[in-house]
């Protein structure tokens, strides 16, 4: 889609933003009583105080306006009876509970639970409606909720040397959000029965913050940044417009701005890495891939922010409006798939039984928002958004799950309006987030999505219980989703509860038993102190929660909508500090397999190379093909052509040229067609398990499925292979039959150098990486590249370049053939004349990944 100036904005780099927050910072003085100052910044911040407070009320309990739309009905049915069931369970509350089956005393998330139900119950006196409710504007319920903080607080968190205890996360954002809230919501009532209590809470609010500073944000802490660090800055500005601390609020909305800024990984402040990057990626936990679940938070955290600030002095709204449609046109959009968040930027939410449609749902929420601050264009193309993700999804956004009957309001709004439905992602582009190593293809029928890694980014996430067997999903993991499919059905908790983690599509991995971390250690994470290994010490983030790579090949070039991607397999960190001897006896450790990996972007293909691919320690390796999961009772057929033309169907091992998967069921169908290597193995199994195996707080509920798998396998100690093979998605047995006369063929796939030619598209592609000068068909590539060429009609030639080292000053490449003249170039590329052809030479420092184009006659 076209993006308007504001959209530009996205791009705003941190020294931009961080000239707009010094202003605030120096408004940030400490001053408790800004009316007894007696100037107009005085009285003007009492007023910013009101509007934060009113549209903080509006935001979670709605308007008289919006509550009185039927679409709203259903929302304020669920606030009330959530409270109502909270009333009742703090009836019949036992000893050492405030609520009923919630003991209090050694349980954090039960604290915080508790400290959500009275959130709740409040939340129900605050909110306006058509008709009369018993709960609306009840002093003794109010009042209720205020002693129950004040029990909570005396008994159970205001003693810190007693806190602390469990996971930090409820205690310096959980907790906080919960009462934050309650305080804003209560305000007046606070004031006239204990006005004592917020002043009381926030204090203690302050001594939780550990991870910060004297109390405060640490923009220097790990802990203080990305979505944590929009928690707890929003936390802090409801606190002090409660408090009428103008200090504490804009110091908060100064820090939250940092979160806005486009991470540059050659300038870094304050060494962090975690947000949105220029090409669209998201990371957290400075190297976990984490969009889907991280990112959501956080957008909708700021979208939150925006409009609690809305009518204020403190920040240039329209700018920040600007910056976050940003997100959603390059960040967010690409990895929605009618509907469904992909799983490439879950982290260890993959393991959880609520994703997929409901990630969307939150988004959805966000740009509903949103769509209420743009003008134009921009708005326009937010609100055709929203009737997109309305018409694809297989499972309908549910409003009533929405946080604000505000948004529920304006999404009936949106969907009655003329605006017609739009993706804000292209239909046919490849997208390539080199910065957090994934690659999203996407055309009319289907969307594929590859999960890659590196030194740079984590292999996998597990925590908490979570995501119990990760260990080869950044292993050039794939998922495949086909148009009009349920894709709860294909991928979510069950494809990971039912698919060996050995086996997921895509992955190249050695056929062993490992071990959960609840496994080998019979806690939730490696625990020796005395090594720095603690529950959320770095060393158990380096080397157990979310290990990164040990090679620095992850990458690959964009050429208009066609993509090349290119990965080393190698070893993860621990592993590597296991054999340096560096980590202590009992710590385990799993060696990888090898193998060189390059996957090609094409219309109705993914080819898909592999080189080198074996086993330094002799194990057996399985390289999977695909996996895909269907119903029990699902028809699902198999049937395919042996290399000699005769007919196959079934399972088993065989000298396939193709064989298509095919549901009836669906009406869906994936084919293969098999370009070069060992003879592929076919198998369609019916397993059960239960969805705890992948996270201990799932329900022990088993899961039947057929498991299709199609691999290669190798025994143990063979000598290292190579092989090829094309993904067709939505496949006819006709269209498989074709490819036997072309149009794809496989170059070169060595160790060193993997190409590929579609002849009808005129594409050459290739991926190298070594040193040295590489050759595939009239292209010569020096050192490790990523390169796709397209020859076009009227005799022009398009090449895009990308380093996927992200580590090399320079790439060259020259093309051998008649020397042609440039017609168009990214900056940074330079064209000279050579025997015998054109070389270009593409200045790639600094430019982490990104591809640079240029078209020649």
């Amino acid at each position: 889609m076209d993006l308007s100036r504001r959209s530009v904005l996205s791009m705003i780099p941190a020294a931009t933003l961080l000239a707009v927050a010094e202003p605030l910072r120096a408004r940030a003085t400490p001053r408790s009583d800004p009316a007894a100052a007696g100037d107009s910044t005085a009285a003007g911040a009492v007023a910013d105080h009101a509007v934060l407070i009113g549209n903080t009320v509006a935001i979670f309990a709605g308007t008289a306006e919006s509550n009185a739309r039927p679409e709203v009905r259903a929302k304020l049915a669920s606030i009330a009876a959530a409270a109502r069931a909270h009333l009742t369970a703090m009836d019949g509350a036992g000893p050492g509970e405030l609520f009923k089956g919630v003991p209090l005393g050694t349980s954090d998330p039960n604290l915080s639970k508790s400290f959500q139900n009275l959130y709740e119950i409040a939340l129900a006196t605050r909110t306006p409606g058509p008709t009369a409710s018993d709960l609306r504007d009840d002093v003794t319920v109010q009042r209720r909720v205020i002693d129950a903080l004040v029990r909570l607080h005396d008994d159970y968190y205001g003693d810190q040397s007693k806190g602390y205890y469990g996971n930090w996360f409820h205690w310096e954002i959980g907790i906080s959000t919960h009462v934050s809230r309650i305080l804003a919501l209560l305000r007046d009532a606070l004031a006239a029965y204990r006005p004592e209590l917020p002043a009381t809470y926030v204090a203690s609010m302050d001594a939780y913050l550990r991870s910060g500073k004297d109390g405060d944000v640490d923009l220097d802490s790990r802990f203080h940044t990305g979505a944590n660090l929009a928690d707890i800055t929003t936390n802090r500005i409801l606190q002090g417009a409660v408090l009428g601390d103008d200090s504490r609020v804009t110091k908060a909305v100064a820090d939250q701005l940092t979160v806005f800024a486009t991470i540059d990984p050659y300038d870094l402040r304050h060494g962090v890495t975690d947000g949105f990057y220029a090409d669209g990626s998201f990371i957290q936990h400075s190297s976990v891939a984490y969009t889907g679940s991280y990112g959501k938070g956080l957008l909708t955290r700021v979208v939150q922010t925006v409009k609690i600030l809305d009518g204020t002095a403190y920040v240039p709204g329209e700018d920040l409006v600007g910056v976050v449609q940003g997100w959603l046109v390059g960040g967010f959009a690409p990895l929605i798939f009618e509907g469904w968040m992909m799983e490439i930027v879950k982290g260890r939410s993959v393991s959880r039984t609520t994703t997929g449609y409901a990630d969307v749902a939150a988004v959805v929420e966000a740009v509903v928002d949103l769509s209420g601050h743009g003008t134009g264009t921009d708005a326009e193309a937010l609100e055709s958004y929203v009737k997109y993700v309305q018409q694809t999804s297989r499972t309908a956004i549910d409003p009533a799950r929405f946080v604000s009957p505000v948004s529920v309001a304006r999404h009936a709004e949106i969907l009655a309006s003329t605006a017609p439905p739009r993706d804000l992602a292209a239909a046919e582009c490849t997208v390539a987030f080199n910065a957090m190593d994934k690659t999203v293809h996407r055309r009319p029928g289907y969307a594929f999505a590859l999960a890659r890694s590196s030194q740079r980014i984590s292999k996998y996430e597990y925590m908490s219980g979570e995501n119990l067997m990760p260990w080869f999903q950044g292993d050039g993991a794939h998922y495949l989703y086909l148009s009009g499919e349920d894709q709860s059905q294909a991928f979510g908790v069950d494809y990971f509860t039912v698919v060996p983690p050995h086996r997921l599509a895509g992955v190249t991995a050695p056929t062993e038993e490992r071990r959960s971390v609840p496994e080998l250690y019979g806690t939730l994470w490696y625990d020796n102190p005395e090594r720095g290994f603690t529950s959320s010490s770095e060393s158990q983030n380096t080397y157990v929660y979310f290990p990164r790579g040990t090679n620095s090949l992850s990458g690959g070039a964009v050429l208009g909508s066609y993509g090349a991607v290119g990965l080393v397999l190698g070893d993860d960190v621990a592993y590597a500090a296991k054999q340096a001897g560096t980590l202590p006896d009992d710590f385990v450790a799993y060696q990888g397999a090898r193998g060189t990996k390059s996957w090609f972007l094409l219309d109705d293909e993914i080819v898909v190379l592999a080189a080198g691919v074996g086993d330094p320690a002799g194990r057996a390796v399985t390289s999977t093909i695909d996996a895909r999961i269907a119903d029990a009772s699902e028809a699902v057929t198999l049937t395919g052509q042996l290399s000699d033309g005769t007919p196959w169907s079934g399972t088993g091992t065989a000298p396939l040229a193709w064989l298509r998967y095919a549901s009836a069921d669906r009406k869906t169908a994936v084919g293969y067609v098999f370009l070069s290597g060992r003879q592929p193995t076919v198998a369609l199994d019916t397993v059960t398990r239960s969805r705890r195996v992948v996270r201990l707080s799932n329900p022990d509920t088993p899961v039947t499925k057929q498991l299709f798998t199609l691999s290669r396998d190798q025994a143990p100690a063979e000598p290292l292979t190579s092989m090829a093979h094309a993904l067709v998605p939505n496949a006819s047995e006709h269209r498989l039959r074709s490819y036997a006369r072309g149009p794809l063929s496989v170059l070169v796939n060595t160790p060193r150098v993997q190409a590929v030619k579609h002849s009808r598209l005129g594409i050459v592609a290739a991926n190298t990486f070594a040193p040295g000068t590489h050759h595939a068909e009239r292209l010569s590539i020096d050192g490790a590249a990523s390169v796709i060429l397209r020859r076009s009609r009227g005799s022009t030639v398009s090449i895009a370049v990308s380093d996927p080292t992200m580590e090399r000053p320079t790439v060259s490449v020259t093309l051998h053939g008649r020397t042609l003249k440039p017609l168009s170039t990214d900056d940074g590329v330079h064209i000279r004349h050579v025997p015998g052809g054109t070389r270009i030479d593409v200045t790639t420092h600094q430019a982490y990944g990104r591809s640079f184009t240029v078209t020649l006659r």
